[in-house]
């Protein structure tokens, strides 16, 4: 964390998610590092490529990405997450440009870049003999049977989320702090386990509200099953860094001149009449008068309530928010 600090920079940051479908996720698991390898550099590939498109934000960016392989009841589900400075340098490394404050790249083109990608590297890697299947996925073998998946996968969408700048880098960190070094469940979502069975808190992706949060119960051979699904291969690195973050010896070099860049492009602004209100109090964007104690953000006071009456504003929010 120490080491992620340092590399912070004074931007918003965007959270982007890449997502294998399910006809792959299901071969993945015979085939972990290969899949989970070629899923990292197609997912980096589309945002470097689309990034310095001039068409869209045209430079080079920095990424952190993380690899995750679980949902919300442990099935297999191998997706990236990525934390993205918002904006890039130049190509001539002259320039620090800018994101648009609430849009990093259009998701569709990251979608149809992605797709084309994996299945490029899918193909190169089945016509290698890099890919073993076996059970249900046993006839994949055949050279004309995997085309046949693949053929169809390319009609099909692939998803692609960018989610929101973080509010300030310090959310980032928080973030990254949280859900880096995760294993497939947190103790927080564990209720109760007896010879019957483990029961655990579920979130339910397709609706919205406090009802999409439940719980469920496994018997222990299978819950057992669902966790040892993401152990990941000996050795493999779940946590890789691309662009401007790339590891190499002119790092540090390339992220101080990027910082002198910013801080050259940025000028001072300011408080807003809305920054100064005196229910969220700001000293600065990084200083906060009301921090948050999880992620350092700044906090929005949005109601005041005596001792012992329920808030008006969270009647009906969830007691339980868990992101995994």
């Amino acid at each position: 964390m120490e080491e992620r600090q340092a590399e912070l920079l004074p931007v918003p940051y965007f959270h982007v998610v890449f997502t294998l479908p399910s006809a792959i996720g299901s071969i993945a698991y015979q085939n972990k590092h290969v899949i989970y390898e070629l899923l990292f550099k197609a997912a980096a590939e589309t945002m470097l490529t689309i990034a310095a498109d001039k068409k869209h934000l045209g430079a080079r960016i920095g990424i952190t990405a993380v690899l995750h392989t679980w949902g919300s009841a442990m099935t297999h589900h191998p997706h990236v997450h990525m934390i993205i400075p918002g904006g890039g340098l130049s190509c001539d490394g002259k320039q620090w440009i800018a994101a648009k404050p609430n849009f990093f790249l259009p998701v569709l083109v990251l979608s149809k870049l992605f797709r084309r990608l994996m299945l490029e590297k899918l193909v190169a890697s089945h016509k290698g003999g890099k890919l073993a299947f076996y059970g249900e996925h046993a006839t994949l073998a055949d050279p004309k049977a995997f085309a046949k998946l693949l053929q169809d996968l390319k009609t099909t969408r692939w998803f692609v989320y960018c989610k929101r700048p973080f509010a300030g880098p310090k959310a980032v960190l928080a973030y990254l702090s949280r859900y880096t070094h995760r294993v497939a469940i947190c103790n927080s979502r564990l209720i109760g386990a007896d010879e019957k069975g483990v029961t655990f808190r579920v979130k339910d992706y397709r609706i919205d509200g406090p009802d999409r949060y439940k719980t469920m119960t496994l018997a222990p051979a299978e819950f057992i099953r669902r966790f040892m699904l993401h152990v990941l291969p000996k050795g493999f690195h779940r946590i890789r860094h691309y662009g401007l973050l790339a590891r190499g010896a002119a790092k540090a070099q390339t992220l101080a001149q990027v910082r002198e860049l910013i801080a050259a492009a940025t000028p001072q602004q300011p408080l807003t009449p809305k920054q100064q209100d005196t229910n969220n109090p700001v000293s600065s964007a990084d200083k906060p008068i009301h921090p948050c104690p999880c992620c350092g953000g700044r906090m929005v006071i949005i109601e005041a309530f005596e001792a012992g009456t329920v808030p008006r504003y969270c009647r009906t929010a969830p007691t339980i928010v868990d992101t995994s």
